[in-house]
């Protein structure tokens, strides 16, 4: 099975982004894949925004990326966009970083007026970085989600449709791995 990186772009552990992160890390374990995760949070702040590539935690990162066949980028959504610490985490890597790779956004909002967040300004920066293949992100609204500690409890409708995303991200991890044999 596939390697898979998922990366939480929230400031905060104990997040609904974190938190459900963590749903979709249990959902690809349980479809049989290995899953790494990176909290870009833990990431040191001083070499992100320098974009110092050589800090052995930022190199790291990288290389977590270069080692994953598919990638989920989680993150909230403010002020109508995807948070800046993503921003920051996918300006350091290499222009290519997602070729090859099978992508799926995530993002977590307060309305559904924050859904096209997806596809006007994460999707072409994914894109950009090379991906052929980002399949169709998934928004969670906060009210469907309940925080109890660190474990994020979704409504069934809504814990539903997240399975299904994850489900057709799984999907085309298998076909792309099908096709590259």
């Amino acid at each position: 099975m596939a390697t898979i990186l998922t990366v939480s772009a929230s400031p905060s552990a104990f997040s609904k982004t974190a938190s459900t992160r963590r749903l979709v890390d249990e959902r690809l374990t349980a479809l049989g894949h290995t899953v790494e995760t990176l909290d870009a949070r833990d990431l040191p702040a001083a070499a992100l925004l320098a974009a110092d590539t050589r800090d052995p935690a930022v190199a790291a990162a990288i290389e977590a990326f270069g080692r994953a066949h598919g990638v989920v980028v989680a993150t909230p959504v403010y002020k109508a966009a995807y948070s800046g610490l993503l921003k920051i985490v996918l300006d350091v890597l290499p222009q290519r970083a997602l070729a090859d790779k099978v992508v799926l956004p995530l993002a977590t909002g307060g309305s559904l007026a924050h859904v096209l967040v997806l596809d006007y300004a994460l999707r072409p920066v994914l894109a950009s970085l090379g991906s052929p293949h980002i399949v169709q992100g998934h928004f969670l609204v906060d009210e469907s989600i309940t925080l109890t500690g660190a474990r994020a409890e979704l409504t069934a409708d809504a814990r539903d449709a997240l399975y299904g995303a994850v489900d057709r991200f799984a999907e085309a991890l298998d076909r792309t791995a099908v096709l590259a044999s």
